[in-house]
């Protein structure tokens, strides 16, 4: 079965800051692949490589079998590929449907706007309630479901979720991964990047550990056993 992404032996860099060293990862349609590690690990500079934001310095970018490695990021997203990056990235000045309007009228055309909302909203209905607020005005956490649904909203063939968990209560974190299961149960692949590990092992068929932009372990995610305890201790206070 082809990967839906995937990653092949890529290193990347900051200028003469090397991040990523021989990394290979590879995503199955429908699967769900966490990437765990430590801050610093190279967890989210994976996510930029796989949407397009950062190109590799060294390796190839596969979607669904296509190289494209080099590609900017419009063209990943036209191949199916989403990025939820961390952090809040809505327009604060503009209302949550407006929010909402923009990414879906850009996806589906004006027509598809109402479909799309009805979608966004059942996804997230905590949303719904906040349909005529500015963004700006939205706490954190739903600040964070917005920017979510912005881009679960067309169920994408493979959805990159970076730090989801970050900065959130825990009520807000649950209901995100609710979210993230029912995406994954309509057909749309995972790669999930987190470093308070609980939540996406739970959801995740396979975990890649990632140290100081190397892979140190790969495997099924009822196979991790001791090799996360460490770390699941060190962050055990807030994941």
């Amino acid at each position: 079965m082809t990967p839906v992404l995937e990653l092949q032996h890529v290193n990347a860099s900051y200028g003469a800051f090397r991040s990523l060293f021989d990394v290979t990862i590879s995503v199955a349609p429908g699967e769900a692949v966490a990437i765990v590690g430590a801050n610093g690990a190279g967890k989210t500079t994976i996510a930029r490589v796989a949407s397009g934001l950062v190109q590799p310095a060294a390796g190839v970018v596969l979607v669904d079998g296509n190289d494209m490695t080099g590609a900017p990021a419009f063209e990943f997203a036209r191949a199916g590929v989403a990025h939820a990056p961390e952090g809040r990235s809505v327009f604060s000045t503009l209302t949550v449907e407006e929010n909402l309007s923009l990414s879906i009228r850009r996806i589906r055309g004006r027509k598809g706007v109402r479909s799309g909302l009805d979608v966004a909203f059942e996804l997230f209905p905590q949303l719904a309630e906040r349909r005529s607020q500015l963004a700006g005005t939205l706490s954190g956490g739903e600040q964070r479901m917005l920017a979510l649904a912005r881009v679960m909203v067309d169920r994408p063939q493979v959805l990159i979720a970076d730090e989801l968990s970050l900065g959130l209560a825990p009520l807000i974190v649950e209901h995100t991964y609710n979210s993230l299961a029912a995406l994954r149960q309509a057909g749309t692949a995972l790669l999930v990047v987190e470093q308070h590990v609980s939540h996406a092992l739970a959801l995740c068929d396979r975990v890649v550990v990632l140290d100081h932009g190397s892979i140190t372990w790969s495997g099924p995610t009822i196979d991790v056993g001791d090799r996360l305890q460490a770390f699941l201790y060190v962050n055990a206070d807030t994941g």
